[in-house]
């Protein structure tokens, strides 16, 4: 994505927002942080949106939060693995089942999502991984029991043919087009939730969108407010130590004075465009009859949005 900025920018050399032709360029070329684990984070925040939703969780026959949960992932990919790894280390999810082209692990205490990465990168497989069950044929692990199973890699792995011996409670498709159409049929028959991959795996299209707003405007996230923010936060911890007459933890200090460098006001924006999303489209699941599923209800609510603009148009 460099290189093509960098030809279009010599194609076109008076132009001010050249920069902004494409997305997904390194930081230090006009790129955003937190770009390269957007998707995988985008489907972090959806399914924490899921979880604060009591009647979605009831209708997947879930209860509590996401903390133990069991997810099986199919697919380690940039995707895959920052979606998994951000469920277990900050949601403290129980990654037992993890896909890939060579076969599968499946270990029901856990696997290290870490561990089974370096191994993957070290030695090109997953075979041979120690303190996990390997299985040769990945899609058996597929039919495996668990709270949450994430295909996160390749088009129609769901299928009539295995549809009916899916056991998970939720599909969390992070990949596009993982469910045929029959399979959606068969798998909304079986009460399965499925959230979206129309919603779920857009957090790297969100953030390209940030990327792109911040070439636009020639300034980096963060640098028009993040010392005001911290001055501001100064403040406020000397009014709590003034009124208590007690000193705030150092730790705690210094992350409350860190101020919202770029990584963290991208995480933000991205996590308040998924819940937001999450939200619109259960209302128009729920506001129309006619509409029997999320994939619908999102696909509704796009249309409706295009043509929203269509008509303000020539009104």
């Amino acid at each position: 994505m460099s290189w093509i900025a960098d030809e279009y920018q010599r194609l076109h050399p008076s132009e001010i927002n050249a920069q902004a032709c494409v997305t997904g360029k390194p930081v230090h070329f006009g790129g955003v942080d937190g770009r390269v684990e957007a998707t995988g984070r985008g489907v972090q925040f959806g399914i924490q949106e899921f979880f604060r939703h009591a009647d979605d969780r009831s209708e997947a026959r879930l209860d509590g939060g996401l903390e133990g949960k069991t997810v099986i992932v199919q697919g380690l990919g940039n995707v895959g693995y920052h979606a998994a790894k951000f469920l277990q280390e900050e949601d403290g999810a129980k990654i037992i089942g993890v896909i890939e082209r060579d076969g599968a692990l499946y270990n029901k205490s856990g696997l290290s999502v870490e561990d089974v990465a370096k191994y993957k990168q070290e030695k090109g497989k997953v075979e041979g991984f120690d303190g996990a069950t390997f299985f040769p044929s990945g899609g058996e692990l597929l039919e495996q029991p668990c709270d949450i199973l994430i295909p996160a890699a390749m088009e129609g792995v769901i299928t009539g043919a295995n549809a009916k011996k899916i056991q998970a409670k939720v599909i969390a498709e992070a990949a596009n087009g993982p469910v045929t159409y029959e399979a959606d049929q068969i798998l909304r028959d079986k009460r399965i939730f499925i959230i979206p991959d129309a919603y779920l795996n857009a957090g790297g299209v969100t953030v390209s969108y940030f990327e792109w707003l911040k070439n636009l405007s020639h300034v980096r996230f963060g640098r028009m407010d993040r010392r005001f923010a911290v001055a501001q936060n100064e403040r406020i911890l000397d009014l709590i130590e003034s009124a208590t007459g007690k000193q705030v933890a150092h730790e705690t200090k210094e992350r409350i004075l860190q101020g919202p460098n770029e990584i963290a006001l991208v995480r933000s924006g991205l996590e308040d465009t998924m819940r937001e999303a999450y939200v619109e489209i259960k209302e128009m699941h729920q506001g129309n009859p006619k509409i029997t599923d999320r994939r619908t209800a999102s696909f509704a609510l796009a249309i409706r949005k295009i043509a929203d603009i269509y008509d303000s148009m020539y009104l």
